[in-house]
C-alpha cells in the first residue's frame, strides 16, 4: 500500500507543480511564513480509510499543559498497517523531491526517526498554543525547514475549530489554514515561524493528522542557530505569555548545559519502514 500511496501523491503533487510552487513562494507577505495546501490529495475512499483507521485518542499518549492539549503516538505496531504506510509515505525520496521544487528549499533530507512527528488526535478543548519548532533533530546535525501536515477527518469544518494558524513575528496577527479533510498543509520552518492550532470546539469529533517533517544540513536563514521549541501565547492571554517565555528561557538555558536535553527522546524506535 506504501508504494500506491507514494505513486498518488506524487502524481497529485506534480500535476499543479508550477501552480503550487508559485502560491508558496507568493504567501509568506502577511505573516512572514511561506505556506500553501493542497486539496483532495488522494482519492476521497482512500482517505477515508485512513480515517477510519486513525486510532481513537484512547490508543494515544495524552500531551497537556498550559503549552498544549492533545493526543500522540508513534506506536505503530500497536495500529493499522496503513497508518505507518501513509505516514512514510510523506518521507518517501520522490515525495521529498516534488516537494522540494515546490518549495524551493534545498537539500531537504526525510526523518524516519518522527522526531515530534507521527499521529495525532484532537477533541473538544484541546489546542496548541503558539509556538516556534525546535530548530533540529535530535542529533542537532540538521536544521528543520518544513512541517507536512495531512488532515484526515471527514466533514471538518471552520465551525469545528482546530485549524493551523501563522502568525507574525510578533505574534498578534495570523492567518488561518483550515484543517480539511484530505488536504496537505506544507509550511516552512525558521526561527520566526510561529504557529499554533485553534481550540477544537466540535464537541463530538476527532481532529486527526499525520505530521511529518523535512530537515536539511543548510540552515533557512543562512547563518547558525539552534533553539528549543518555544511557546508563546495567543494575543489576549498576556499572563500566559509572561509565564511561555520564562519556561523557553529555562528550557533553552538547560540544553546550552545538557546539550542532548533532559530525558527520552519523543523518537520512533521501531521497525524500519
Amino acid at each position: 500500500m506504501k508504494d500506491q500511496l507514494i505513486d498518488l501523491i506524487v502524481a497529485r503533487l506534480e500535476r499543479e507543480e508550477a501552480s503550487l510552487r508559485q502560491r508558496f513562494a507568493d504567501s509568506g507577505g502577511e505573516v512572514g511564513v511561506r505556506h500553501v495546501a493542497i486539496d483532495d490529495l488522494l482519492p476521497a475512499e482512500l482517505a477515508r480509510q485512513i480515517a477510519d483507521r486513525f486510532p481513537a485518542p484512547s490508543q494515544m499518549r495524552l500531551m497537556d499543559s498550559f503549552r498544549e492539549r492533545k493526543h500522540t503516538s508513534k506506536d505503530f505496531e500497536a495500529f493499522d498497517p496503513l497508518m505507518k504506510d501513509i505516514t512514510f509515505a510523506m518521507q518517501d525520496e520522490r515525495v521529498l523531491k516534488v516537494i522540494e521544487r515546490i518549495t524551493g528549499i534545498a537539500q531537504q533530507i526525510p526523518d524516519p526517526s518522527l522526531y515530534a512527528g507521527g499521529l495525532s488526535a484532537m477533541t473538544a478543548g484541546h489546542f496548541l498554543g503558539p509556538h516556534i519548532d525546535n530548530s533540529h533533530e535530535a542529533t542537532r546535525r540538521y536544521y528543520r525547514t518544513l512541517n507536512l501536515l495531512y488532515y484526515v477527518t471527514p466533514g471538518w469544518s471552520l465551525a469545528d475549530g482546530g485549524h493551523l494558524e501563522l502568525w507574525d513575528s510578533a505574534v498578534r496577527r495570523n492567518v488561518v489554514i483550515e484543517s480539511r479533510f484530505n488536504r496537505l498543509a506544507l509550511m516552512e520552518t525558521t526561527p520566526t515561524s510561529w504557529h499554533s492550532v485553534s481550540a477544537v470546539s466540535r464537541p463530538d469529533g476527532v481532529r486527526r493528522c499525520v505530521s511529518n517533517y523535512y530537515f536539511s544540513p543548510l540552515s533557512p536563514t543562512g547563518r547558525d542557530y539552534f533553539n528549543v521549541t518555544s511557546f508563546s501565547a495567543r494575543p489576549e492571554q498576556p499572563l500566559r505569555r509572561l509565564l511561555a517565555r520564562a519556561d523557553g528561557l529555562l528550557r533553552q538555558g538547560v540544553r546550552k548545559l545538557i546539550p542532548g536535553g533532559i530525558g527520552k527522546k519523543d523518537v520512533y524506535e521501531g521497525p524500519k519502514p
